[in-house]
């Protein structure tokens, strides 16, 4: 198959994030299948405006915001080209079925919903959501990929028969190169907590400050790491609630680092907290498992299909910090529960495959395209 992907950012793009590795994964696997794929983006500085990667072809034009005025042109142009594209969803999709009669994949890792609230001012949060009503209509007759099945069922909520639904689980992927994999068994002596994510208000930062603030009133020498990139404006903000609710002094900023150092953090933390408004998949949590190390989450979209409840970590039924903080010490203070947690994080991390999950993915596209 000829195979267009219609994605803002690349791998490669600085703000890139989850659903673009999940794309790049799939993209890569349908190439060594044999299949042409083309990923129409937008570019960056420094970047190329064609170039080859893993033997998928990256066309950048534009910005993140101006590719949606691009693809249109694009697609009256070449877009008989293709057998099939997938539309992917960030806020909103490229509207291809106004543009070509090529078969469309409209794939998307999470609904926006309440995100828009958190990420943009008034009216600005309206339109999306305004928008994100349209465009389920516009595309009700088309196939949808997500991630998870909790997502599949907020899609049927929005009108979209459950049967032209798919969700497709995401591995993770791990370069060995420079780790030490030895060290993934050493956890630090004293009760380690670990963020790792955006630090965005969406992402549920707060929380998990809220939620460590009542765990040092239960264990005095715990600390919290933060490990990710953020605006400084929203990090001065949050130091100052860290001050104000007296742990600053035991929460280190991190910052952004490389995925070598990533894992090492991880693994040498005793839990991982995640409490974002809600999540495509959650790939930091398996990639936590796979080193040892469960989580407590917030029982959102996502989350909960990514955490095994009470298997590989907790999936808490009341979202607030004081419960997020009372799951997690009980569960550093029950050994045979944590050591459970554990080797039954590393199974079903070991389970996903991304040869299975590419198999399953380019199977839908070729149905799509021949329907």
């Amino acid at each position: 198959m000829n195979i267009l992907i219609l994605n803002w950012r690349d791998k490669s793009h600085p703000k890139s994030g989850g659903a673009e590795i999940v794309t790049y994964e799939h993209a890569r696997r349908w190439v060594s299948m044999g299949h042409n794929v083309t990923w129409l983006t937008s570019w960056y500085q420094g970047a190329l405006h064609d170039e080859k990667l893993k033997g998928i072809r990256i066309l950048r034009r534009l910005g993140s915001q101006t590719i949606y005025l691009y693809v249109p042109w694009y697609l009256t142009r070449h877009g008989r080209e293709y057998d099939v594209i997938v539309d992917e969803v960030h806020g909103i999709p490229f509207f291809t079925p106004f543009f070509c009669r090529t078969p469309v994949v409209m794939f998307i890792h999470e609904i926006a919903g309440e995100i828009w609230d958190f990420m943009y001012p008034f009216p600005i949060n309206i339109v999306g959501k305004i928008l994100e009503f349209l465009y389920f209509y516009v595309y009700r007759l088309r196939r949808i990929w997500t991630d998870a099945p909790s997502t599949i069922s907020e899609i049927v909520a929005r009108g979209i028969p459950r049967e032209q639904c798919i969700s497709i689980p995401c591995p993770i992927t791990v370069d060995y190169t420079g780790m030490d994999k030895r060290k993934f068994c050493t956890k630090e002596k004293v009760p380690t907590y670990i963020f790792v994510s955006r630090v965005v208000k969406m992402k549920g930062i707060e929380e998990v400050i809220k939620a460590f603030s009542f765990i040092r009133k239960e264990q005095k020498d715990a600390v919290l790491w933060i490990v990710g990139g953020g605006e400084q404006s929203y990090i001065d903000v949050l130091t100052l609630m860290m001050k104000e609710y007296g742990i600053f002094d035991a929460v280190r900023f991190i910052g952004k680092v490389t995925e070598k150092e990533k894992y090492e953090y991880m693994s040498k933390a005793h839990l991982i907290l995640h409490a974002s408004v809600k999540e495509g998949w959650g790939l930091v949590v398996l990639e936590a498992a796979y080193v040892g190390t469960p989580s407590v989450v917030y029982n959102v979209p996502g989350l909960c299909d990514v955490v095994k409840n009470k298997k590989t970590g907790i999936v808490i039924q009341d979202n607030s910090p004081m419960e997020m903080a009372r799951e997690a010490v009980q569960l550093t203070r029950n050994k045979t529960q944590y050591e459970a947690f554990q080797k039954n994080g590393k199974i079903w991390v070991n389970s996903l495959r991304w040869e299975d999950a590419a198999r399953t993915s380019a199977q839908l596209l070729s149905e799509v395209a021949h329907e």
